[in-house]
């Protein structure tokens, strides 16, 4: 194994860096006071050309792969987005670029992915319902054949970035339970106007990531296209798997970087800071021990995210990696930012040091956007071979 990154991956990184350093913290802050849209920082990263490196040359992209990716949205992170960064690229290039690059029609590719790889639109995905969370097999919303196209109803809840999008990705039942030949028969995927009669949408209010809105989701008979089917119908589930297993990779991705700026400004402020004579309290190990910790725990997770999206980029098995890469990040990174509030004291829960975001944008990922607990699960059930629990 080769760790070492070659000319264009160090490019990236420094283009990033340089995107993500004109806005900075104090942008971040402000958004997040307003609970409003990043569009002047997206614009920015797709103006960079960021945003379409995973995605296909001919549509405007770089071509190249999820490493790169993870490399740029780290970087991102680590400069003031925290892990609301890795959000955004999982809304535009995974849950839009790569459903669209992998799956869709030759008309969706020509027609969408340069919008999307511009920062012209913006995209959500439409999957989590309130009777079924994690379960995806549960869903109930259903897209009912209608001539040559589809009718749809249900509902959807915690979906990501509907008031900025302009094309929805919803995952929807479109054969009913009983007439599937398997659980994971009858799902299928369209890619919609998020502006179209019967679909509706109301604002959660939440703790955090505020900067990206999370909304509920109605569909009242709903008209969908016959080219606005993506992928297989009927089939769309293991399809969907490729989308979800790289949403793991950026979402890990954005908490690495999160994970490295929030231990960076707790140990630039324990290097400032004097309590007890003239030594820094960075000198005393019981700040140390706890910060040198939860960088090696973040370490961790970075590398093995760069091994989940290398065998994405190879066509290897990743979903383990990724799966795994984001339970340790997840916890990794909640205890860097527990940490480094606790170095500064008092200023740690002020708005004004800036961990304080970090802290509260990151406990989302401990749960979403799948929970420890169903990761656990995954590896129990499919690396260790043991029986289902559920």
């Amino acid at each position: 194994m080769d760790f070492r990154l070659n000319d264009e991956q160090k490019m990236m990184i420094e283009s990033a860096r340089q995107v993500g350093e004109r806005f900075g913290l104090d942008y971040w802050r402000k958004q997040d006071a307003a609970k409003a849209f990043p569009a002047e920082y997206w614009r920015a990263v797709c103006d960079a050309g960021l945003c379409g490196v995973a995605l296909p040359t001919e549509h405007g992209g770089s071509g190249l792969g999820m490493m790169e990716m993870s490399l740029i949205v780290e970087s991102l992170a680590a400069t003031g987005g925290g892990s609301t960064v890795g959000q955004l690229f999982m809304i535009n290039p995974i849950f839009g670029g790569v459903s669209i690059s992998r799956f869709g029609n030759e008309r969706m590719r020509a027609e969408l992915l340069p919008k999307i790889i511009s920062g012209e639109i913006n995209c959500c995905m439409a999957l989590t319902e309130p009777d079924a969370g994690t379960n995806t097999l549960e869903i109930t919303s259903f897209a009912a054949a209608d001539g040559d196209g589809w009718r749809l109803n249900g509902r959807k809840i915690w979906i990501t970035g509907v008031e900025a999008a302009t094309k929805m990705l919803v995952i929807a039942r479109t054969k009913k339970v009983a007439e599937s030949s398997s659980r994971t028969d009858g799902l299928s995927m369209f890619l919609i106007d998020v502006e179209r009669d019967g679909l509706s949408h109301t604002p959660i209010d939440k703790l955090g990531t505020c900067t990206l809105d999370s909304s509920s989701v109605f569909f009242d008979n709903v008209r969908i296209e016959a080219d606005e089917l993506v992928g297989t119908l009927h089939k769309g589930w293991r399809e969907l798997l490729d989308v979800l297993n790289t949403e793991r990779i950026v979402t890990t991705a954005g908490l690495v970087g999160t994970g490295e700026l929030a231990i960076r400004l707790a140990v630039d402020y324990a290097n400032e800071r004097k309590v007890f004579g003239d030594r820094p309290i960075s000198a005393y190990q019981g700040l140390q021990f706890p910060l040198a910790q939860c960088h090696v725990e973040v370490e961790a997770a970075r590398l093995l995210n760069y091994k989940a999206a290398s065998n994405f980029d190879m066509g290897l098995p990743y979903g383990s990696e990724a799966n795994a890469a984001k339970l340790l990040a997840a916890q990794a990174v909640a205890r860097a930012t527990e940490r480094a509030m606790q170095t500064m004291g008092g200023m740690g829960y002020a708005k004004e040091y800036h961990v304080e975001r970090l802290w509260r944008d990151c406990r989302l990922f401990r749960f979403a956007p799948v929970s420890e607990e169903m990761i656990l699960n995954y590896v129990a059930n499919h690396d260790l071979k043991m029986p289902r629990s559920y």
